[in-house]
């Protein structure tokens, strides 16, 4: 048998990458944390990570556990709603960035509306800052995207990296301005594209402008530039730009899960629907 609260703590840190950042996201003490993954490994009877004072790392066994870590606490959500009679209704009001387009979150927001079945559930998607800009509005109810620099509000989860990315065949020129393809404003990723270049003191021109992460990768496929994105959902047909390429680091990325305070009768849809999206988050990215 696996404790529950030990299988969410290995959830959270493998989909943070961080005790600290799980620890966080469950309002747990990091070192509360650290026992349950400890007590978690004990159980199986091997390591389910590889842990320095820099990173932390799934191992093999780390990978096997998380399919069965999410299923395991689905089945219990499932037996704690049926026996306690519990049911989930109304309109919630769902927003998702243009990240997850490509991702496993379909079959996340299947399996809750086979779950809960009197739930309107409304999906928009969007760049992340409109979407912050949208439920700042009160125009929804809860937004899954990529967290602004700026703003430490939001449930983790999970941490990535940002990369360059491209066409395998795209060659950079040292001596001409980096061709960039972004999102329009208020895009996050452009932002921190503009601001990594301009502290390299590297010249750049925009060569595609789309408010369709389609667009954007069909733009790099055709070798039009190069875009930032993050490490763990680039897209088929494009690779991570070369280091020789000498394109300045781009720093961490926090995707979020934020809830809306302007309608309180939404909450419970909206915690039923965080929790789904928490436990699965090992579905959102690529691996």
């Amino acid at each position: 048998m696996y404790d529950p609260a030990q299988l969410r703590s290995f959830l959270a840190v493998a989909q943070t990458l961080g005790f600290t950042r799980a620890a966080r996201r469950l309002g747990l003490r990091q070192s509360t944390v650290s026992q349950h993954v400890r007590r978690l490994e004990e159980a199986v009877g091997r390591p389910l990570f590889t842990r320095d004072t820099h990173s932390v790392e799934l191992t093999e066994d780390g990978e096997a556990m998380l399919g069965f870590a999410r299923r395991i606490l689905e089945v219990h959500e499932q037996a704690t709603a049926f026996f306690t009679g519990t049911r989930v209704r109304g309109r919630l009001r769902f927003g998702a960035s243009e990240d997850f387009v490509l991702t496993r979150l379909p079959e996340i927001l299947e399996g809750f509306r086979y779950e809960h079945p009197e739930v309107d559930l409304e999906l928009t998607v969007e760049l992340s800052g409109t979407l912050h800009e949208q439920l700042a509005a009160g125009k929804l109810d809860l937004v899954l995207a990529k967290r602004r620099p700026q703003d430490p509000a939001g449930e983790p989860v999970w941490h990535d990296r940002l990369v360059w990315i491209g066409a395998e065949r795209l060659r950079l020129e040292p001596d001409r301005p980096v061709p960039l393809i972004v999102y329009p404003p208020p895009g996050i990723t452009r932002a921190l594209a503009f601001e990594a270049l301009e502290r390299q003191g590297r010249p750049w021109r925009v060569a595609c402008t789309s408010g369709s992460l389609n667009g954007l990768i069909a733009a790099a496929r055709a070798g039009l530039g190069v875009m930032a994105h993050s490490r763990g959902l680039i897209p088929p047909g494009l690779v991570r730009v070369p280091e020789r390429a000498g394109l300045p680091e781009l720093g961490q990325v926090d995707f979020v899960l934020v809830h809306g305070r302007h309608r309180p009768s939404a909450q419970p849809a909206a915690d039923a629907l965080a929790t789904a999206i928490l436990t699965g988050g090992d579905r959102l990215h690529h691996r």
